[in-house]
């Protein structure tokens, strides 16, 4: 028997089957960067429109996590996917290097107590090599950026350029100084900001506390009561004993019902509604004997239980009746409603008692208390409570409550004298910052949807901006405060320049050792500097005045405004918000056009990754086992609008439709090996039809994709990716195709015409994958163009060949499909039967009726080759009730070539192993072809 092996047109290519990713993506890496890739990316977008994402700084400090990889990843599709759409599209990375994070790691590592300036060389120094350790991590995961050129917070130009964002939103008459609560944590020695706070269940003393009426008659007046029978008193309950000695007035709704109940040796005042769970509470029995609005008893004095001082009744619409009875006991200190009501009875600022120092110890003045911190001493109120008769029901209850996100410790609302940004402070001009910030909201796009109506919330409802903090390692708060009457100096806004200048000459350093007198001259004497630090989230907030304007401005951006900010979901309390309100303020609206919110990241059962659960994967340990590529494609296959799967078995899967589709492209590459674009090609119309009809296909995966890349929703690309590389192409079109493919002349009309479809898809293939699967696309496109200097990334997405649109071709074609899967079924079930081995030693029948029938007619002598089958007719029945598919074992001869069983075998004594069909493709005018 002859060989024809050496007859057929093997496929044949340099891209392997095994991608070997974690061996071979370092290398293709240090390619790119040899070749400065990036660079070349963007002198071949220069002129195009542009489209900035603008990078939110992951804070320097620690290693990477799987949050970190899914961030850059979905960051480096967009650019990705932008560039070949035909933008300009950079992209700088950030680090945010300020803040109490490097400084605790700081004092853990060197000690508490160090100079000040020590503490900043200190951390300047760990921040820089932070950055190097993440940067090496980023760029291991194939995301391509500005790695030379980042911008950090702690570059001396930025921290100019925060301290310039300031001085802007200061002219403006945004920022202001108060005393307010605000969130404090002992731990951290400062201010929180709302995004610095989680909620975790603690334990704490739930006490009802009896504050006895000093002033019998007019309570009486108030319950329309001719006097009081007998001692009367006002109950509280609160969750906070060490607030107790602060207290300085008690809240009660204007519009409750409030009872005078009678329970033995005295009167307490209850919201009627919960007079009867109260005295349950209390183990009392009582009999309510009057009853009065809030608002009759407003104004009415109350003895403090165990300090000499009274606390008089304020009216306040922030009380509810949902628990404890109805009266809220207000230490305006320590907390915001209840700061907000002294302040809107004309209370003094002055008048606040504000016993609870930094390190959360009362001070030594205070009775009593003086000298211990407040979680020890909250037993201890509790038992002066007991001694003095005041303490109704004491017991122990479990909730939610506010704590430090770093020290993972209680934290209480504690008013102190801070910089704040006005929410309604009306500014110099224009509406309010909240009225700017929430019209700002309307104007932006978000991805998903559900993120508006979360930030408009959070706006909407949020108090002023405390952006002061009392630390060391921060951009300072560069006023001059005059000694007796604590206002600003008059030329603040132009200090702050000069500030600036020489920040961005030294860095924040210059500020903490510049003598006053080297700016103010003579009048120094009457002023001091302040020591506050900026909050870190107005680092990172202000980074598209100095980033985006500033220090990378350089062309890449247009204007103040980036098109697009992409984080986690916990941004709009964190850089989207404080962005969000510094661009509002500064110029008026938020400085990105949208927003795109991805979720967190959870283990297969849904729980949260975290240390504690062991349940976390590092990025590395996904890229040494199994490369980037992996992770890149798991991330762009989650639906990030939600919670986000991750663990070793998603993983595995990931990595089977990783497979499919580099088996795919394989494929393609391998039979378009000898294949010319400029000198090879066919013009559509000599197609042959299955190739329109596959063009058709591809030009629907293009429409598909595009649409999704521009929504942002990747997993839809790579779900579309996927059923084109399965189901169209290899469980129908490369399937049908491998005949004419393998056996037909290597120049001839029917090879061509495949050849030229294939080479098409095979371009819109790679480059619709290309922002996903970064390194494998660039390895099919060296074996593409033949150029080791050329890049996917350099080109745009394929433009397909322009036809008229045919439905009536896709519509028969679909039908044709249709009876295919149903003829393959059967097939199978006679070959499981063992009455055939492959499909070629198959004849089929098909009896259809209709649509069904004209659509397999008209295919002809090529039905076979749609079925794989050595033989297939069709026969014309009356309705769909006939119709029926028979198979039959082939009584013909093998070909020894193309492995047909066909009647011609033979034909040509010279060749006796050969089909009629073979011996015409070597020897005769090869054979005619017109539909598959």
């Amino acid at each position: 028997m002859a060989d024809y092996k050496t007859t057929l047109n093997m496929p044949d290519t340099a891209f392997p089957m095994r991608g070997d990713l974690p061996k071979r993506e370092p290398g293709w890496i240090q390619q790119w960067q040899q070749q400065k890739l990036y660079q070349k990316i963007r002198e071949a977008s220069a002129g195009r429109p542009k489209f900035i994402l603008h990078d939110g700084p992951p804070y320097a400090n620690g290693s990477l996590h799987l949050g970190h990889a899914l961030n850059k990843v979905l960051k480096d599709i967009i650019v990705r996917s932008k560039t070949l759409a035909g933008f300009d599209a950079p992209y700088v990375p950030g680090w945010d290097c300020h803040g109490l994070p490097i400084e605790h790691k700081i004092e853990v590592t060197h000690g508490k107590n160090l100079p000040a300036d020590k503490v900043r060389e200190l951390s300047r120094a760990y921040a820089a090599e932070q950055v190097e350790i993440q940067k090496k991590g980023f760029i291991r995961l194939g995301v391509l950026g500005d790695w030379d050129n980042p911008y950090l917070t702690v570059a001396y130009a930025n921290e100019a350029g925060e301290i310039r964002a300031l001085a802007e939103i200061v002219k403006k008459g945004f920022v202001f100084k108060g005393l307010k609560p605000v969130n404090w944590c002992f731990d951290c020695g400062s201010a929180l900001a709302e995004a610095e706070v989680e909620y975790e269940d603690k334990k704490s003393d739930a006490i009802d506390v009896a504050f006895t009426c000093t002033q019998p008659e007019a309570l009486a007046a108030a319950f329309r009561l001719d006097s009081l029978p007998k001692p009367a008193a006002v109950v509280i309950w609160t969750t906070t004993p060490w607030t107790i000695p602060a207290n300085q007035a008690l809240n009660i709704h204007p519009e409750f019902d409030y009872a005078l109940v009678d329970v033995g040796d005295r009167l307490l005042i209850l919201a009627a509604e919960l007079v009867e769970p109260c005295l349950k509470r209390y183990g009392l029995q009582g009999t309510v004997i009057g009853t009065a609005k809030g608002t009759r008893l407003a104004g009415l004095e109350f003895r403090h239980p165990f300090y000499d001082r009274v606390s008089i009744v304020y009216l306040a619409e922030y009380v509810g009746v949902d628990a404890g009875t109805g009266i809220v006991h207000c230490a305006p200190a320590y907390g915001v409603d209840d700061f907000n009501i002294w302040r809107a009875n004309g209370r003094s600022f002055d008048e606040i008692l504000s016993p609870v120092q930094g390190n959360g110890v009362y001070g030594p003045s205070l009775e009593f208390f003086g000298g211990q911190h407040i979680w020890k001493a909250n037993p201890q109120i509790v038992e002066k409570l007991r001694e003095v008769g005041a303490l109704l029901k004491h017991e122990t209850i479990s909730h939610s409550y506010m704590h430090c996100w770093r020290h993972k410790t209680p934290i209480i609302y504690r008013a102190t004298a801070q910089w704040f940004v006005g929410m309604d402070k009306q500014p110099n001009e224009g509406p309010t910052l909240r009225e700017r910030a929430l019209a700002a909201i309307e104007d932006t796009a978000f991805y998903p949807a559900w993120g508006q109506p979360r930030l408009h919330a959070m706006i909407a409802g949020r108090p002023d901006w405390c952006i002061s903090r009392q630390r060391d390692w921060g951009v300072p708060i560069p006023f001059f405060l005059h000694k007796e009457t604590g206002e600003l100096h008059p030329r603040t806004v132009e200090l702050m320049e000069e500030v600036a200048q020489r920040v961005e000459r030294e860095g924040i350093e210059a500020w903490f050792k510049l003598d006053a007198a080297e700016l103010l001259g003579a009048e120094a004497a009457q002023y001091e500097k302040t020591t506050d630090i900026l909050d870190v989230w107005f680092d990172s907030g202000t980074t598209h005045w100095h980033v985006l304007r500033g220090s990378h401005n350089d062309g890449h951006a247009q204007g103040p405004r980036a098109d697009l900010y992409l984080e986690g979901s916990d941004q709009h309390r964190g850089w989207f918000h404080s962005s969000l309100l510094t661009g509002a303020a500064i110029d008026g609206h938020a400085p990105y056009r949208a927003l795109l919110t991805h979720g967190f990241l959870v283990d297969e059962k849904g729980y949260k990754m975290s240390k504690s659960l062991k349940n976390t994967i590092a990025p590395e340990e996904i890229t040494d086992k199994m490369g980037a590529e992996i992770l890149r494609l798991w991330a762009a296959s989650t639906d990030y609008s939600g919670e986000i799967a991750a663990s070793k078995e998603i993983l595995a899967r990931v990595v089977e439709v990783y497979r499919r589709v580099r088996n795919t492209l394989r494929f393609l590459l391998a039979n378009t090996a000898d294949f010319n674009i400029d000198t090879d090609a066919l013009p559509v119309e000599q197609w042959l039809e299955i190739d329109r009809y596959a063009l058709g296909l591809t030009r629907d995966l293009v429409a598909r994709a595009e649409t999704d890349y521009t929504k942002y929703e990747f997993h839809r690309v790579v779900q579309a990716l996927q059923l084109f590389c399965s189901e169209d192409l290899g469980a129908f079109y490369l399937d049908i195709l491998k005949d004419r493919l393998y056996t037909s002349a290597p120049k001839s009309v029917a090879r061509r015409s495949a050849q030229t479809a294939l080479w098409h898809i095979t371009q819109t293939v790679v480059k619709l994958m290309a922002p996903i699967l970064a390194f494998t696309a660039e390895e099919a496109w060296a074996v593409m163009s033949g150029n080791a200097e050329d890049s996917v990334m350099l080109h745009s997405f394929h433009k397909l060949p322009q036809t008229a649109s045919d439905s009536e071709l896709e519509a028969r074609w679909s039908l044709i499909r249709a009876v295919r899967a149903e003829v393959m079924k059967e097939i199978e079930a006679v070959r499981t039967a063992g009455q055939v081995g492959a499909s070629l030693q198959a004849e089929i029948t098909v009896q259809a009726a209709g649509d069904k029938y004209a659509a397999l007619a008209s295919l002809g002598e090529d039905l076979r080759f749609v079925f794989i089958t050595s033989a297939a007719q069709v026969v014309q029945v009356a309705s769909e009730a006939d119709e029926k598919i028979t198979v039959t074992p082939s009584t013909h001869q093998k070909c020894g070539r193309c492995w047909h069983y066909r009647a011609d075998v033979g034909r040509n004594p010279a060749h006796p192993e050969l089909c009629g069909r073979c011996d015409d493709n070597l020897h005769g005018a090869g054979e005619a072809r017109s539909h598959a």
